[in-house]
């Protein structure tokens, strides 16, 4: 059984046992967390789409850690005129464990 769900703005296609990495949720590592927005669910050669969610359809998954991914530079520079700027990012993620698609 698959299901695809939406948390911070991105669509996921999970099934039980799949290990996802996600935007950053206020989670600390060994809770579970509940995902209700849950958009379609496919089972078989069944499917059930939502609009825009399934009702009563939920996926369940555990928080294994938080982190930062790797880091990015972002560099502006204006040409033959001395302007550069460096900057460096890590964009915050939450690595998750899917457990159980409940539809």
């Amino acid at each position: 059984m698959h299901a695809i769900i939406e948390t911070g703005g991105k669509q996921y296609k999970v099934a039980e046992g799949d290990t996802l990495y996600i935007e950053k949720l206020n989670a600390e590592a060994g809770e579970t967390v509940t995902f209700d927005k849950v958009l379609a669910v496919l089972d078989g050669g069944k499917a059930t789409f939502g609009a825009p969610a399934v009702d009563g359809a939920s996926v369940t998954a555990n928080v294994v850690k938080n982190g930062k991914g790797k880091k990015v530079l972002v560099f502006k520079y204006k040409p033959k005129k001395n302007y550069r700027r460096r900057q460096g990012h890590r964009q915050p993620y939450t690595k998750v464990e899917i457990t159980k698609v409940n539809a």
